[in-house]
């Protein structure tokens, strides 16, 4: 085996990147990968560089950079930072990340995930499951795998990728005030056995810790209250403005309408008084997970 080849072993491929593919029912985002693809094509041969050798310097396959090239793979973020230095783009190349990423969310979850990322506020109630944004890789990944038709492999791994990437609203500065209300019901439910059930409740131990989170618990001796139709978001922006959604009203579809929302916050203000404080909610999550 020539130096070469076996470098060229250790480069990525499809395999080391599941879940990575365009949806081909997503115009926008079919668009978006086509148009990042041809200008990286054109700025490639400009310089005048095989597939082959750029794959190389990048440290990706030659049949993984035809595919990006060809706007049917979605590229990360450090193939478009190491292909702007490579090929001197001058920071063009690097910038497209910013429409990249968004493609990374299914359609059905993108206009949620690009208003959590503007929200200076996010109240959040959910009975069935952990809230998407609590969730562990492998807590999602579990809960997708369950789901009936069944998801492709690869299209799971695309679905987990872009939950984990809605985490990075925690990483945002200023950070958002996050205040979630859980079921006592989610907490005792083994999604995916007992190591990754104790897993994501010391995930939710360590969110529940952060200064900008308040976590709450809904017992089931609480009897009834607002949320049992169904989750309950409401959003703050910067501006003054807002939105919100629910399960159980307004066809679940998110609303802006100031009456609406009204009616949200007050659903939510109810929850929220009902269930456990933050500090007897810790407590509870730290009992559950001691009975493991």
């Amino acid at each position: 085996m020539t130096a070469v080849e076996a470098e060229a072993g250790r480069l990525r491929g499809e395999a080391d990147e599941p879940g990575w593919e365009v949806d081909p029912d997503d115009e926008w985002g079919v668009a978006v990968i086509t148009t990042v693809g041809r200008q990286l094509k054109l700025r490639r041969e400009a310089a005048g560089m095989r597939a082959a050798e750029f794959g190389r310097v990048v440290g990706y396959g030659e049949d993984m950079v035809y595919k990006i090239e060809g706007g049917k793979r979605i590229p990360r973020q450090e193939f478009l930072d190491k292909a702007d230095e490579v090929l001197e783009a001058g920071g063009l190349i690097a910038a497209a990340w910013e429409d990249v990423k968004k493609v990374r969310y299914p359609r059905s979850v993108r206009a949620l995930a690009e208003l959590e990322a503007k929200a200076v506020e996010l109240g959040v109630y959910v009975g069935l499951s952990v809230h998407g944004l609590l969730q562990t890789p492998e807590h999602a990944r579990a809960l997708f795998e369950a789901w009936q038709p069944s998801y492709a492999e690869e299209e799971v791994e695309r679905l987990v990728a872009a939950r984990m990437a809605r985490r990075s609203i925690f990483e945002r500065s200023p950070a958002p005030a996050l205040s979630f209300v859980l079921e006592e019901a989610t907490l005792r439910r083994r999604v995916g056995g007992t190591m990754v059930w104790r897993q994501q409740l010391e995930h939710l131990l360590e969110v529940a810790r952060l200064r900008n989170v308040t976590l709450q618990v809904m017992p089931t001796s609480a009897g009834a209250h607002p949320g049992l139709d169904g989750r309950i978001e409401v959003l703050k922006f910067a501006d003054g403005t807002a939105a919100g959604r629910s399960d159980g009203a307004f066809s679940g579809r998110p609303t802006f309408d100031p009456k609406q929302l009204r009616i949200l916050e007050l659903r939510y203000g109810t929850i929220r008084a009902q269930a456990l404080t933050p500090r007897e909610s810790v407590a509870f999550v730290e009992q559950v997970l001691g009975e493991t």
